[in-house]
């Protein structure tokens, strides 16, 4: 830029700059018309210039800006999913601190008692029937026997995502279950809730939920894998629905222990020893089975509630662990009805526990972790027994991480380039799910079937993605053969490994390539046929010995080592144009196919070769046939000699060394095609 062009930029960009001040200095000090021009010129230039550089930052800057912006998005997600995971871990811990620390609790518990004085069962019951009569579709919950109104009042929901109300509740909590209704926006007489669902009180756990203004007076209902926020009026009506909620939960463990205690079994029957605590049959129990059973242990008493806090802290060793634990305590033990019931309680944590981690492995998840990122859910999954659906579940995962990888591969313009990169992605993706798989499921011998069939389906979807690049493009042989080498090529890096799916890329691209072949041989056979159309029979003149060495050095990387008797003197070759063309693009062929040859192919490659070479062969032979001229003639004849003695052989030599066996048709085709001897006594031509 010139030294004016920089002052008037500066002076543009100066944060000062009024452009009518400007105007009305350029008019007074300019002289006439052209310096306007002048000056507006330049001003142009400046406005070109800047906008050229602009284009060019934004060009130069393009790709950055994209994935800075994916970049974004994906930590975005993340650090959302980590938030709402702290802070749901945040709530659990400061619940759990408060308990510890509560000191008033005898205290809590009497005053309770003076608020809320122990009434009849009969009241009891009669209160709840009262209260249920106004609830639609809640007839049936007096069906229990012994159950009654503990606590109820009005509660606001919320939704657990956004914190946003959903709608207003009423909570019946009763001495076994906890029922919602919601308010019925048209009452109908007495009725004013409808029935929304009703929890047992072992099947969900309370969390206090921190004040966090505007949000406060909350606490969270914890059903696994689904959890409820409810709102109370005010922090008392809040603090007795969790201390209620805490006592009464623990009056209902302490009555169900006292009663099994109490429990004595009238009918003893043969007693059936079984090496699994969970393997039990309708049989009564024995009699001196309950003495025999200690279930009265602390930690098997907390076991439902530290198998839902495990869940909730996603600790899912700790929760595997305790079912190991308890599996090993029942193991010689004789199965009672007290066993029963503990079975099916820990069965609903089983179910719940297997749920979690299965959503862990669906492909919804993040799929930037790779495959060490399933490994803890996959080894817990295998823990609990479930390793077919732990494999099924692998596959899959690893299956969409594969997809979504080759979708998001950038399109080259160079074929070649896109398939190395392509390669690479799906190659690597696989062996280190190999590797994965076999480190996971080295126990389990039987999975390995499933991942010999996912490896296939695996591969079907990369050929997908190959032939569109190279095949459906109309790519040339020698890009296809290439490609398909560098293919060969990273799939034979899966042997280290025990995996050959050589065979799988071969059975799946066999179709495209024969297409390849059959599609490149007409091709050749049109141009033989069109310079056959136009063939004068002269010999070559390639005017410069830089073009006669060229052409020498090409027909002996052609495998043409005798090519050097048919070079005259000068820059002449004593052969047509036509047939020294003939044999580099044939030879090309050749080389190509080879590149892509394996035996399903073998009548393809050897029928298209015998194809070509007829087409130059007969052309010969009708040449010399109808050719009158004797000069025309031996030089035709010579050409026919090079055909014979020369490429034939060499292509049969070829073909051998590159399948490893000897092609009878070629051989064939040559004693058949046998070059006429010109008579020196007349003008005919025999065999």
């Amino acid at each position: 830029m010139s030294e004016t062009g920089s002052r008037l930029r500066k002076l543009l960009e100066s944060p000062n700059f009024d452009p009518q001040n400007y105007v009305k200095q350029l008019s007074q000090q300019s002289d006439g018309d052209r310096d306007l021009q002048e000056h507006r010129q330049k001003i142009q230039n400046l406005a070109d210039e800047t906008a050229q550089n602009l284009k060019k930052n934004v060009y130069k800057n393009y790709r950055q800006f994209i994935e800075t912006a994916k970049e974004i998005s994906y930590l975005e997600s993340e650090m959302y999913q980590l938030s709402h995971i702290l802070t749901e871990q945040k709530s659990i811990m400061e619940s759990i601190t408060q308990a510890l620390l509560s000191t008033d609790k005898d205290e809590t518990s009497k005053e309770m008692q003076a608020a809320f004085p122990k009434e009849t069962e009969e009241v009891k019951q009669r209160t709840l029937t009262s209260l249920l009569e106004k609830v639609e579709g809640g007839k049936n919950i007096m069906d229990t026997p012994g159950r009654h109104l503990v606590y109820n009042g009005d509660l606001v929901e919320f939704d657990v995502d956004n914190m946003s109300p959903i709608q207003k509740v009423h909570a019946f909590l009763m001495n076994d279950c906890l029922l919602i209704a919601t308010w019925l926006p048209n009452r109908r007489g007495t009725v004013k809730y409808k029935y929304n669902a009703l929890y047992d009180l072992e099947s969900f756990a309370v969390v206090n939920v921190k004040d966090n203004p505007p949000m406060k007076d909350m606490f969270k209902i914890l059903m696994f894998p689904d959890s409820r926020i409810f709102q109370a009026e005010n922090s008392k009506i809040k603090k007795e629905w969790l201390e209620i909620l805490d006592e009464t939960k623990k009056n209902k463990v302490t009555k169900d222990k006292h009663k099994k205690e109490e429990e004595v079994p009238t009918s003893p029957v043969r007693a059936e020893v079984s090496t699994n605590p969970f393997d039990v049959d309708d049989d009564d129990e024995p009699a001196d089975a309950a003495e025999s059973v200690d279930l009265s242990l602390e930690w098997i008493q907390e076991l439902p509630e530290d198998l839902d806090v495990c869940i909730a802290q996603r600790d899912f060793e700790g929760a595997v662990d305790l079912l190991d634990k308890l599996n090993e305590y029942l193991k010689d033990q004789p199965v009672t009805q007290r066993v029963k019931e503990l079975r099916l309680k820990v069965e609903e944590r089983v179910r719940q526990l297997t749920e979690v981690l299965v959503f862990e492995l669906s492909p919804d998840r993040s799929l930037r972790g790779g495959p060490k990122a399933t490994r803890r859910a996959v080894s817990q999954l295998i823990r609990l027994g479930q390793s077919t659906k732990a494999c099924e579940l692998f596959l899959k995962n690893r299956a969409a991480a594969v997809q979504t990888a080759i979708r998001q591969l950038r399109i080259e313009g160079a074929t070649l380039l896109y398939i190395h990169k392509l390669c690479n992605i799906f190659f690597t993706s696989l062996l280190e799910t190999a590797k994965e798989f076999e480190m996971d499921f080295a126990g389990n011998t039987g999975c390995y079937s499933a991942f010999v069939v996912w490896s296939r389906s695996a591969m079907r979807m990369f050929v997908d993605a190959f032939s569109k690049q190279v095949f459906d493009s109309k790519e040339s042989l020698s890009t296809a053969a290439e490609c398909v080498k560098v293919a060969k090529e990273h799939c034979q890096h899966l042997t280290e490994i025990g995996l050959d799916l050589t065979f799988t890329l071969q059975s799946l691209l066999v179709k495209d390539i024969k297409a390849a072949l059959l599609s490149y041989k007409d091709i050749i056979m049109e141009a033989t046929k069109h310079r056959n159309s136009e063939e004068m029979w002269r010999k070559m003149n390639l005017m410069t010995p830089e073009a006669l060495l060229k052409l020498k050095d090409e027909m002996r990387s052609c495998g043409m080592g005798t090519f050097e008797q048919y070079t005259g003197d000068d820059c002449w070759v004593n052969l047509s144009y036509t047939i020294v063309a003939f044999t580099k693009q044939m030879m090309s062929f050749l080389e190509e196919g080879l590149k892509l040859y394996f035996p399903e192919l073998h009548m393809v490659l050897l029928e298209s070769l015998r194809e070509i070479i007829l087409v130059a062969v007969q052309h010969v032979d009708y040449s010399l046939r109808c050719e009158q001229d004797p000069e025309k003639k031996a030089f035709i004849m010579q050409n026919a000699t090079f055909l014979h003695d020369t490429v034939l052989p060499v292509v049969e030599r070829r073909f051998e060394e590159g399948v490893g066996k000897p092609a009878k048709q070629l051989q064939d085709l040559r004693k058949s095609t046998r070059p006429v001897r010109i008579n020196p006594e007349s003008t005919t031509s025999v065999v």
